[in-house]
């Protein structure tokens, strides 16, 4: 059947609540006088109905009761009903009080009609959603996979109710931890016990999937949820985040396979929402490395704060092209510019600044990958990391940028690599250029971020995909891990909070063994390790086996934000110093490796990098 245009649908709701206002008063005065009204009553009738219905016609428009549709009536249209129907309980004798029409209408009526009223109002609208959804759903399914669902709460209540309409899916039971729930039945499922009951209760059901619906729970929650359902050998699912859900991005329905990002995410960070509008909203903000993944994600979090102008500084064309093109296909495009050009070009990181003069610089643009930056390209990193970052921060600060945050890294405590080495005499850069006026300088560093370029979870999703093995350096090396959204919501903070010269860490929580990963990506992704092993091939060159946040001469102090220390680092060198460090990495001819790591050893005293000269040449012989 053709649907009625809106107009048309609220004219009808409109006239069925009048006529049922009517009805309601009839039925009121009928019931009063056992189903016989005795004429001598009729005038009353007759008048309380007028009454009755010139008020609620008008309550009723006034209160935007058909502004909605009937086929998604909830729970707030009926309190808009109920509010409707007790404004005309009290207006409707009032008025006949005005117009004294009102000795002969029963006391009980005053009553009885607006609760009908009340009744019919709502009924219909309930009636008439029911109806729709059967027409559209059909009937529920009683086929599908059974499932056990594990969380109970509002989630899980949206979530049994869209699989009723599904025929993929048949919850058998659900399984919380949380005594008060034990018993209970949510929509016809009920919840059997706690997560230690998962594997009997799997076995008594026939059920093959498990499927998680716990979207705010801490990540230690639904990591043992997870692991008990895999123990079970069940096939774990997850129901969206619920930040996504929230920001109606996704729907419970959407459910998917548990990844590892997943057990590694962590707390949500709170934000400065107002400082950060203040740092960064009306005015151009510029963003180097804009293509790659913390660079990216820096962009998508700045231009929720309504940037004039957000400027994409990027040397790699196609990951610029990339961003571009997910500014443009946005609801709402941002004002951005996507500027190709390299932070070693001095001409044209002073044309780029000339021309939009960017209040505040966010510096994500590195060589990062450590072995590769050990053989035969640590020239190329130190000139990038290092001398990249004096002519930028130089830049900043000759056209009057208010901040320059550079994204550090762990890496850079105690070095043993060359990207280290060279990220460590970046923060130094920026400290040595900080002044009491003028652009204040911040450095941020932090580990490895979930699923970024060259990170080991893309690695070892591959290497699953063939099949295996994964290969894992070391049996006891480890790794701190955050998300890249939160790596990149820290560093928008640590730069609102930063005045200059600091060097914010960020809070990374545990380490995490990356043999202990590797068996949780094998066993999500339904084998076990007799299906797929684990190699061990040994650290590679420059490799730690355990990341630092801080070096042996440093310590920290707290901040108002949880997730933000500041290092209390040794004194910032000096103007000489930028020089001789400017002077080395100008030079026309292009040192090689060894060459690199030793001018680096005399600049950062804590680079170990005579062990990682030896592992180099090892490599070398090698190959």
């Amino acid at each position: 059947m053709k649907q009625l245009k809106p107009r048309y649908r609220a004219a009808l709701a409109f006239s069925h609540d009048v006529l049922a206002s009517a009805a309601c008063w009839l039925l009121a005065f009928w019931l009063r006088f056992n189903l016989d009204i005795p004429e001598g009553f009729l005038p009353a009738l007759a008048a309380a109905t007028a009454a009755a219905v010139s008020l609620h016609a008008l309550i009723f428009w006034s209160l935007g009761l058909y502004r909605g549709s009937w086929r998604y009536a909830s729970l707030p249209d009926l309190k808009r009903i109920a509010i409707a129907c007790l404004i005309g309980a009290l207006a409707v004798p009032a008025l006949l009080v005005l117009l004294r029409a009102g000795a002969n209408v029963p006391r009980s009526t005053y009553l009885l009609a607006p609760l009908l009223l009340a009744a019919i109002m709502s009924g219909s609208r309930i009636a008439y959603r029911a109806l729709r959804e059967r027409a559209l759903y059909g009937h529920i399914h009683l086929t599908g996979e059974p499932v056990l669902v594990i969380g109970a709460g509002d989630v899980t209540i949206n979530l049994l109710r869209e699989m009723e309409h599904s025929s993929q899916w048949r919850a058998v039971g659900i399984l919380d931890d949380e005594p008060s729930w034990g018993g209970q039945v949510l929509l016809g499922v009920k919840v059997l016990g706690g997560l230690s009951e998962i594997r009997r209760c799997a076995q008594q059901l026939d059920a093959r999937h498990a499927i998680i619906s716990l979207p705010t729970a801490s990540v230690s929650v639904r990591r043992r949820a997870a692991e008990l359902a895999s123990a079970a050998g069940l096939t774990v699912l997850t129901v969206p985040s619920y930040d996504d859900l929230l920001s109606g991005k996704v729907t419970v329905s959407q459910i998917r396979r548990i990844e590892l990002e997943d057990l590694l995410g962590r707390d949500q960070v709170v934000l400065d929402d107002g400082g950060l509008h203040q740092l960064l909203k009306g005015k151009v903000v510029m963003v180097t490395g804009a293509g790659g993944s913390i660079g990216s994600e820096l962009a998508r979090q700045i231009v929720k704060f309504e940037p004039a102008r957000l400027v994409l500084f990027e040397l790699n064309e196609y990951a610029l092209y990339g961003i571009e093109q997910e500014f443009l296909s946005a609801e709402k495009k941002p004002a951005f510019s996507a500027t190709i050009g390299d932070v070693r070009n001095p001409a044209r990181l002073r044309a780029v600044f000339s021309r939009f003069k960017p209040a505040v610089v966010f510096h994500a643009a590195a060589y990062k990958h450590v072995p590769m930056m050990e053989i035969d390209n640590a020239w190329e990193a130190a000139q990038n990391n290092v001398l990249g970052t004096l002519l930028l921060a130089r830049a900043a600060r000759d056209y009057g940028a208010e901040k320059f945050v550079l994204v550090s890294t762990d890496k850079a405590v105690n070095p043993t690599n060359v990207m280290g080495a060279t990220k460590r005499l970046s923060e130094q850069v920026c400290q040595a250029l900080q002044r009491p006026a003028g652009t204040r300088f911040v450095v941020v560093r932090f580990g490895n971020v979930l699923g970024s370029t060259g990170s080991v979870i893309p690695k070892f999703r591959e290497q699953i995909s063939r099949g295996g093995p994964l290969t894992v350096t070391h049996p006891e090396i480890t790794r701190y891990f955050m998300s890249i959204p939160e790596a990149a919501q820290l560093v928008l903070q640590a730069g609102l909070m930063g005045n200059g010269g600091e060097i914010f860490v960020l809070e990374m929580g545990e380490p995490v063994k990356i043999a202990d990963l590797a068996r949780d990506m094998v066993r999500l992704s339904g084998f076990s390790e007799e299906d797929i092993r684990i190699d061990f091939t040994g650290l590679r060159p420059g490799e730690k086996l355990h990341e630092e946040l801080l070096s042996d001469r440093e310590s920290t102090l707290p901040t108002p934000h949880p997730k933000l220390r500041i290092a209390r680092a040794a004194a910032a060198p000096g103007e000489t110093w930028l020089a001789e460090i400017e002077t080395w990495l100008s030079q026309p001819r292009s040192p090689g490796d060894d060459e690199v790591r030793r001018e680096l050893g005399r600049r950062v005293p804590e680079y170990q990098f005579a062990a990682a000269g030896v592992a180099v040449r090892e490599v070398q012989e090698k190959g």
